[in-house]
């Protein structure tokens, strides 16, 4: 993407190639660009899920030798206690990439969207800053993202299926594989897959 758009890219390869239609819809596409990563989430399907599965049998063991494990008080690569500290603390500002509500901070891109951009922690709460426009083409990318993430969510607040299937039909992703009627399908079997865990929605 580098190469072609002239931007980098921040994501890891194999979390990014989810994102957009040009690198997983082939066996022979991610097989060159998604098997190859490294570090977080190389590439591999079910990268994620497959991490979980690996400690399914032991996670609760692991939590108890965590717990027997001396308390370590030393501060961490974590940043929210200097933002709790720039807030509540001594006063210091803190400046940091944080998710906040758009509010025209990237005036290319939904006002309500979430965006990660510079933020200053002080006594006054948060500061965001003002970043300016995307350039064109990764507006592009960003806006689809963001107005399927809007849709998805507003599926869920008003418990609306159809919004299920409409944000659905648009990632980028499932439709560079999928036709319509496939993904309704899918849909519907991770409906009734997950019915157990959708509390009231019916």
């Amino acid at each position: 993407m580098f190469l072609h758009f002239g931007h980098y890219v921040t994501e890891s390869s194999g979390h990014n190639s989810e994102y957009n239609a040009w690198f997983r819809k082939r066996p022979d596409l991610i097989e060159k660009y998604c098997s190859q990563g490294t570090g977080w989430n190389p590439g591999e399907y079910a990268y994620s899920l497959n991490l979980r599965l690996e400690r399914e049998d032991t996670w609760q063991k692991e939590i108890k030798e965590w717990l027997l494990r001396p308390l370590d008080i030393s501060k961490s690569k974590e940043y929210a206690s200097d933002i709790f500290n720039a807030c509540f603390g001594d006063n210091k500002l803190f400046s940091f990439n944080g998710n906040v509500l758009n509010k025209g901070s990237i005036s290319n891109l939904p006002y309500n969207s979430c965006v990660e951009i510079p933020v200053m922690a002080s006594k006054n709460g948060f500061q965001q800053t003002i970043v300016g426009e995307l350039p064109h083409d990764v507006a592009i990318l960003v806006n689809t993202t963001a107005h399927i993430e809007d849709l998805a969510v507003e599926a869920a607040l008003t418990k609306n299926k159809h919004l299920v299937y409409s944000a659905v039909y648009m990632d980028p992703l499932c439709s560079a594989v999928c036709s319509l009627d496939e993904m309704k399908q899918m849909v519907d079997e991770l409906f009734v897959v997950n019915k157990d865990f959708l509390g009231d929605y019916k």
